[in-house]
């Protein structure tokens, strides 16, 4: 195709969508699309031919079909928070950038049925206070509450602190409606607890990152809101400790930890180096710092006691006690009032933030059956600081998921660290201990050469299969989540960092 011949089509694709969804709908102007082409790491950037910002799902698909019949990749959008590029275009694709913003509406919110139905573009933080408002909760949380989407959360399965009681985004959805790359529409919002009716085209869509289909909205779970909640940070024995004490107080509070946080003392010095009016937890240092939220929905468990205190509470505190006694816990500190607890947790937000502000680190997203936490810090820490580094490592213990982060150890020049050393050393032990190495964050671009060797072949091998059979023309997303193979004409994308 020649030049001349390239822009009459661009030119007609952008007139065809325009006519879809509105030319002030069709972004093209790099001062407007800019904010679209690099994700939040910085780390990746590309262009595109346009940013779309469809409001309905007919429109979607149009958009879909459109590019679909040109060849033209789509990339779905949501909120960009992700860390692994996947929200990006790729240089080796001409791209559409679908985002999703303007799909943001609540089409309904059932109280009898405790179920919600919310577009893609609806802000995680949004869906929270429309659930609050009929005394109920969504529960997925994390610090990027504030701007990212349900769209991207469902993409990548998103986690975050209380996945330990309610799982993952998967776990929450009851049912979706995606546009797949032929344009056809999936509807599939009917809220079903129980619905045996062949593949679970859902579970499929939700955590693969807009590669096989564009999902426009979903119908979600929701939960009554506790009334009561206890929240404290203990310095445990250590991290096996640490685990008997996760086991104990769900076996005292029926299952009512909602958030088990692992944030170790050099996590904890770095926040409060960056953020120096961070008030520490606990006057000593805590090796092995938990961050735990007991939390229950129950009128018994908010009763005064006779000496004015609230029984969860009470509980809470008789265990702590107990388990001082059996050695498990060293130190503790119970949240007050409202603004303690808002301390505790701004400090756990804070990591990503007060780690890049301490200068340049790498950051692995891995998870580990709950046995063999302990093992994997143990050696990696003794390993990586032979090697000169410093990790600073937090994780929701209570479901096996650590964000170990490492920087230049004091008096260490980062640029002289053997960083593929130490990254070859930790998916080393991550196959010996049988973990994984992307927990919640998804692949994206950043992990395809590490999903190129650490996956599974076999299961590649199906993953390859399912993308052919759903986008034989390699339009959706192309370059995340799955390295294709040679015979596809592309090769994995090295991990950049």
């Amino acid at each position: 195709m020649t030049a001349e011949n390239s822009f009459a089509e661009t030119d007609n694709l952008l007139d065809a969508m325009a006519s879809v969804v509105g030319e002030a709908n069709v972004l093209t102007d790099p001062g407007h699309t800019a904010d679209y082409l690099v994700d939040w790491t910085r780390v990746y950037s590309s262009s595109a031919l346009a940013v779309v910002t469809p409001k309905t799902t007919a429109e979607v698909a149009e958009i879909v079909k459109l590019c679909g019949s040109r060849n033209i990749a789509v990339v779905p959008q949501g909120g960009r928070t992700g860390l692994c590029g996947g929200g990006v275009p790729v240089a080796e694709h001409r791209s559409v950038v679908v985002s999703l913003k303007r799909m943001n509406a609540i089409r309904s919110l059932e109280p009898a049925s405790r179920t919600v139905v919310a577009e893609a573009g609806v802000v995680l933080e949004v869906l929270h206070e429309a659930a609050l408002e009929h005394g109920l909760v969504f529960p997925l949380v994390f610090g990027a509450k504030g701007s990212c989407t349900i769209g991207g959360n469902l993409s990548t399965n998103a986690g975050g602190s209380n996945v330990v009681r309610y799982g993952n985004t998967r776990e929450l959805c009851l049912g979706v409606e995606a546009v797949m790359p032929d344009g056809s529409v999936i509807n599939a919002l009917t809220g079903l607890r129980k619905d045996n009716t062949g593949y679970d085209l859902k579970d499929l869509l939700i955590g693969a990152e807009g590669t096989l289909g564009l999902i426009t909205a979903a119908v979600f779970q929701l939960f009554p809101a506790p009334i009561v909640r206890t929240t404290a940070f203990l310095s445990a024995a250590s991290l096996e400790a640490a685990l008997e004490i996760l086991n104990r107080l769900q076996d005292q509070t029926g299952g009512g930890v909602e958030a088990f946080e692992y944030m170790p003392q050099p996590a904890v010095d770095v926040i409060c180096k960056a953020f120096p009016e961070t008030r520490r937890p606990l006057e000593g240092a805590a090796a092995t710092g938990i961050l735990v939220e007991v939390t229950s929905s129950r009128p018994h468990d908010a009763e005064e006691m006779e000496d004015g205190s609230i029984r969860l509470e009470t509980e809470v505190l008789e265990l702590m006690g107990d388990l001082m006694e059996k050695g498990l816990v060293l130190d503790a500190m119970l949240a007050q009032s409202d603004q303690q607890r808002a301390g505790l947790w701004k400090m756990r937000e804070s990591i990503l933030e007060a780690i890049t502000r301490s200068g340049p680190s790498f950051h692995l997203d891995i998870s580990l059956p709950l046995a063999q936490i302990a093992p994997f810090v143990e050696e990696m820490d003794r390993e990586v600081a032979r090697l000169g580094f410093q990790p600073l490592t937090v994780g929701h213990l209570g479901d096996g998921n650590l964000h170990y982060a490492l920087s230049a150890a004091e008096g260490r020049d980062w640029d002289q660290l053997p960083l593929e050393t130490a990254k070859e050393q930790a998916y080393a032990l991550l196959r010996k201990l049988k973990g994984s190495f992307s927990a919640e964050h998804g692949i994206g671009q950043s992990k395809l050469s590490v999903m190129s060797e650490l996956k599974e072949p076999s299961q590649l091998t199906v993953m390859r299969t399912i993308k052919r059979a759903l986008d034989p023309k390699n339009i959706m997303n192309p370059g995340k989540l799955l390295p294709l193979m040679l015979s596809d004409n592309e090769t994995p994308r090295p991990a950049r960092h």
